[in-house]
């Protein structure tokens, strides 16, 4: 939902935002060829334990949304001074730039895919989707801002976050382009047992140190409270886990 995406300069275009509600970005990453009858976006309720242990076991991303506050952006800033001088990260970790205003939603549902582990991604992607061939266009060799241009040349997938973004499932209305918008969607993955900190706006990924495939809802949880500890008296904070689909 971010506004400040830097965009190219030959490439200055804005989308409206995308809500994080997991019910319709299910239905979205969906239409995208995500096969969500093996996992599905649902709510994390905090940070806590007692939240973390009511979601299925088996999370391979989450995804998400955070104020940006004045704190953030000036984090996020000197952050991002520290990732440019920093060497390359491990090249299979995908990372793409957004330089489309309000595309943060899309841009962290493409971050979170891109990373799930070999196996799922095979079962869960069909090669003829458009997840399918737009990853098989982008390999994460690609740098971050040629992901970026290939991204900004599709019209199809354009056509499918607007669809999102006024679909009927939706809790609010998606307002005015121009609207001010204050919040923004950020993903986390394991990648090769190390966490990292997916975002469109900062220069590459961000590692956040060793993980497991059984600790990975926790040691997620614990980069999202960092986000909140930073900033306390901010309430805009939401999480969602792609976990595996419940037998229930």
């Amino acid at each position: 939902m971010s506004p400040e995406a830097t965009p190219s300069k030959s490439v200055e275009r804005k989308w409206f935002p995308l809500e994080s509600n997991p019910d319709n970005l299910n239905k979205y990453i969906a239409n995208l060829g995500f096969d969500t009858s093996l996992y599905r976006f649902t709510d994390v309720f905090s940070t806590e334990d007692w939240a973390l242990e009511m979601i299925p076991p088996g999370t391979v991303a989450v995804v998400f949304l955070y104020p940006l506050s004045d704190i953030q952006e000036k984090f996020r800033r000197e952050e991002n001074e520290i990732l440019q001088k920093e060497e390359s990260m491990d090249s299979s970790v995908w990372h793409i730039k957004q330089r489309i205003g309000n595309a943060c939603g899309t841009i962290g549902i493409l971050h979170a895919l891109a990373n799930i582990p070999e196996a799922l991604k095979v079962a869960a992607i069909p090669s003829d989707s458009w997840l399918g061939k737009f990853y098989s266009s982008c390999p994460a060799e690609y740098s971050s801002i040629k992901k970026a241009e290939i991204l900004e040349a599709d019209k199809e997938i354009e056509s499918k976050h607007d669809a999102a973004t006024c679909d009927e499932q939706n809790q609010t209305n998606r307002g005015a382009i121009d609207d001010q918008l204050e919040t923004h969607f950020v993903a986390i993955v394991n990648v090769n047992g190390y966490l990292y900190e997916l975002d469109g706006r900062k220069e590459k990924p961000v590692l956040h140190g060793e993980t497991t495939a059984e600790t990975f809802l926790k040691d997620s949880a614990k980069v999202v409270q960092k986000f909140m500890e930073r900033d306390p008296d901010e309430v805009r904070f939401t999480i969602l886990a792609l976990a595996p689909c419940s037998n229930e």
